[in-house]
């Protein structure tokens, strides 16, 4: 069964958000910049997400896309599906990953509709408003089994998968498993041994660390406390973004009030202990034969991505790649940074394989 789905969140919610901002326990400034999180910068952000941000804006705009619920594997999922008026529109899934939500597409679902698309954009297992696994499991191979459930309930037979962060993984393992429905992929980028630099830096794997081995610990700090929060998710969406493109204001605080309201610290950082051995392995080497990706694949590699391996590197375990660019300006957030440029990007790609 898919049911509707409509965002009403409590004026009481945000109130209580606000006053937790306002009421935070500050420390002292840092001694050295490389130490994290400059205090002015989150005290200024804390303060506009008091002060002056309109969750309401987003919610009018999550509940016109529209929104739905259904249960996959005793799981409720919760996604957006916006159609396309072209008769001939093609159906793709989009997938986020940490730290994003289904607000990466807002701005993008509008063209990818006008180029013939028809969008579906689930929340990943524990984050948003999808149920909040209660017993280990939920993988990306099992999620991936739950987005192929998905779009067969939606009545689409046959259909394109884009992913970005941890979507590229989903994207990835729904080219395997499903490949009888699955017209081809889309990976912003390809995750496969490189040699080549990313532009993450040498000290920003602490983060993942915590998370694949303390989700739950650090999952305290961050659902009590919306500055720590906004410290832990905000520090991403700032330096993985292009600093030329960087992403907007309003969709950081958008951001973060979904895995406020939501309550999802914990459970959306459960996926790196569930996955992240898989990803190490995808990223580092040795692959192993499973990991091979047979499905038509368009990758799509920006100028200030994490991981930026090259076509050939990425031909090592996507073996049948049919579109492959680099574009000049976007980072980690394509869909937030360059909206057109991912809608454009997607378009190319399916163009050859719908």
């Amino acid at each position: 069964m898919i049911e509707p789905f409509t965002l009403a969140v409590a004026h009481a919610e945000l109130e209580d958000l606000r006053a937790r901002l306002r009421a935070t326990r500050w420390p002292e400034p840092a001694t050295d910049p490389r130490q994290g999180v400059a205090l002015d910068r989150l005290q200024a952000r804390c303060e506009r997400w008091a002060d002056e941000y309109d969750w309401r804006a987003a919610e009018r705009q999550l509940n016109a896309a529209p929104q739905f619920l259904t249960t996959i594997d005793e799981l409720p999922i919760h996604f957006l599906h916006a159609r396309s008026p072209h008769a001939d529109a093609f159906p793709i899934v989009l997938t986020h990953g940490w730290p994003g939500s289904v607000v990466e597409f807002l701005d993008v679902l509008p063209l990818l509709t006008n180029l013939g698309f028809h969008c579906i954009v689930p929340s990943l297992p524990g984050y948003g408003w999808s149920g909040k696994p209660s017993e280990p499991g939920w993988n990306v191979e099992r999620i991936a089994r739950a987005w192929a459930e998905l779009m067969a309930r939606l009545g689409y037979e046959r259909y394109g998968a884009q992913g970005t962060d941890w979507g590229t993984s989903v994207a990835a393992s729904l080219g395997q498993q499903d490949r009888a429905h699955v017209a081809g992929i889309h990976v912003m980028p390809p995750l496969t041994p490189t040699t080549a630099a990313g532009r993450q830096a040498d000290d920003d794997a602490g983060y993942s660390t915590q998370h694949r081995t303390r989700p739950q610990t650090v999952g305290y700090a961050l659902t009590d406390s919306p500055a720590g929060l906004a410290a832990w998710i905000g520090e991403k969406l700032d330096t993985w973004a292009d600093p030329r493109s960087p992403i907007p204001e309003r969709r950081v605080l958008d951001t973060l009030t979904v895995y406020w309201l939501t309550g999802t610290a914990a459970s959306s950082a459960r996926l790196y202990w569930e996955s992240a051995g898989d990803v190490t392995r995808w990223l580092e080497g040795p692959l192993r034969p499973s990991d091979r990706i047979d499905a038509p694949t368009g990758c799509t590699v920006f100028a200030h991505e994490l991981q930026r391996p090259t076509q050939a590197e990425a031909a090592a375990r996507f073996v049948d790649i049919r579109y492959w660019s680099e574009p000049a300006r976007g980072g980690h957030f394509p869909a937030l940074e360059q909206p057109q440029t991912f809608a454009d990007e997607l378009a190319r790609f399916f163009a050859l394989v719908r």
